[in-house]
């Protein structure tokens, strides 16, 4: 880095001149900076059309972003949560058990439904997950979408087999 003097309203001040790599890596920086703040305020709205109409859970949107056992198309589908039956009260146990997720908060709660939201890790991004307790199929529809963007890496999907097998090891479904 150099130095220069410069003559500023009759008084000498020293002037720090940067070199070009020096001002470029700080303009780089700043830029990654600004471009980043969105990402740290990644809620989302919460979807209007969550909840259960006329017997199924809410459709995917066609981006990849979301699985349900309502789903009708392969992309989306997965298979829902088969209850065991060897559990006298399971809707509390699978509620419990959602709330264990990690980041997990549930934020509506009704007879045999259950709408919670998940946080990732990193960024903050929010995805709703939604079960529906269907007790004269003895299953549990399912459902978890992102609230943002198009690809979730397979998150929701993982996130769902992962409360399958806590629920399995819980013996509350098969």
């Amino acid at each position: 880095m150099g130095t220069g003097r410069a003559r500023v309203g009759g008084i000498r001040t020293l002037i720090f001149v940067a070199d070009r790599k020096t001002r470029s890596t700080s303009m780089r920086t700043l830029g990654i900076v600004i471009c980043c703040m969105p990402l740290f305020a990644c809620v989302g709205t919460r979807p209007s059309d969550l909840g259960v109409t006329d017997g199924r859970l809410a459709p995917c949107p066609p981006s990849p972003n979301c699985v349900c056992s309502d789903a009708g198309d392969a992309a989306h589908a997965i298979p829902p949560l088969e209850l065991s039956g060897t559990s006298p009260a399971p809707w509390d146990e699978i509620v419990t058990a959602v709330s264990e997720l990690p980041r997990t908060t549930s934020v509506t709660q009704r007879d045999g439904y259950l709408h919670a939201e998940c946080q990732s890790a990193v960024f903050g991004f929010v995805d709703d997950l939604e079960l529906e307790l269907r007790p004269e199929q003895g299953i549990v529809a399912i459902r978890s979408a992102s609230r943002l963007g198009y690809g979730d890496l397979g998150v929701n999907r993982r996130r769902v087999e992962s409360l399958r097998a806590a629920l399995s090891r819980r013996g509350l479904v098969r």
